[in-house]
């Protein structure tokens, strides 16, 4: 039994800054999550939740058993099944009012324009530099704001990409210019997540996702958040474009210097 879709949402329309007008325009709304695994979990069962009407999900794993420590979309009766199919089945009885779509494919440079064009924003947790690099390229030239988060042990960054807006709006190219090297940016399985600070970073980034929807509180492009699960804080750090950058080649402000760099290690799929 579904009941009446205005259920779904009175604790949430109660709150100022959204009320019906608000709830109407999530209903409308249509975001691409890329990466049903460990950030896509919270985020897409968050997002599910909060009503955005419409979902779109890239993945083409199946569930493993390695997997559900932090990817809570599945369970062990899941194991050997598509994560679309899988998070479907999830969502759907989260939420059954709204539209679900599943894109079992890989996306990068060759598919990438054609996926985010479908969708008014992109949030991505997907687990490798290339699949990041290419998902945001299709935003920029599309115009569509782009919801970044990743996690590595027991850290996580997470920041709002919008260069296509004018502006000091930094790209993903700004943060990183150069291809990470791989002995910096090791796999999750090889140094290890913990699965609740995955669950912070997913259920953050759906935050960010609701506000850039409603056009509400401070945008985090041209920020950087980074979480420190252990010391339960989270550090911003402003995120300038980058004179000289090799995607949005907009020389206005020197690179960001002093600090440890983050690396782009993420937990998504993986």
């Amino acid at each position: 039994m579904s009941g009446d879709p205005g259920d779904y949402y009175s604790r949430q329309t109660v709150v100022p800054e959204i009320g019906a007008a608000g709830q109407a325009v999530l209903a409308r709304s249509k975001v691409l999550v890329i990466g049903a695994g460990g950030l896509g979990s919270p985020l897409l069962m968050y997002l599910a939740g909060a009503g955005v009407g419409t979902l779109g999900i890239v993945d083409f794993d199946i569930v493993e058993p390695s997997n559900l420590h932090r990817q809570i979309l599945h369970g062990i009766d899941r194991i050997d099944t598509p994560k679309t199919v899988s998070a479907i089945r999830t969502l759907s009885n989260i939420n059954p009012h709204i539209d679900l779509i599943r894109h079992d494919e890989p996306i990068g440079a060759a598919n990438a324009a054609r996926l985010v064009a479908q969708y008014d924003l992109v949030a991505d947790g997907s687990d490798n530099f290339e699949t990041r690099d290419a998902v945001h390229a299709a935003c920029r030239d599309a115009g569509k704001t782009l919801v970044s988060a990743a996690v590595q042990l027991t850290n996580g960054i997470l920041t709002t990409f919008k260069s296509h807006e004018p502006g000091d709006n930094p790209c993903f190219r700004c943060l990183y210019p150069d291809r990470p090297d791989a002995d910096v940016t090791p796999s999750c399985s090889a140094v290890g997540v913990l699965g609740p600070a995955v669950g912070a970073m997913g259920s953050l980034q759906a935050i960010e996702v609701i506000k850039e929807l409603l056009g509400i509180g401070p945008s985090l492009s041209g920020t950087l958040a980074m979480y420190d699960a252990f010391a339960c804080e989270i550090e911003k750090c402003e995120l300038p474009r980058r004179a000289g950058c090799p995607a949005c080649g907009i020389a206005v402000q020197p690179p960001v210097t002093g600090g440890n760099k983050p690396t782009v290690s993420t937990e998504a799929t993986g």
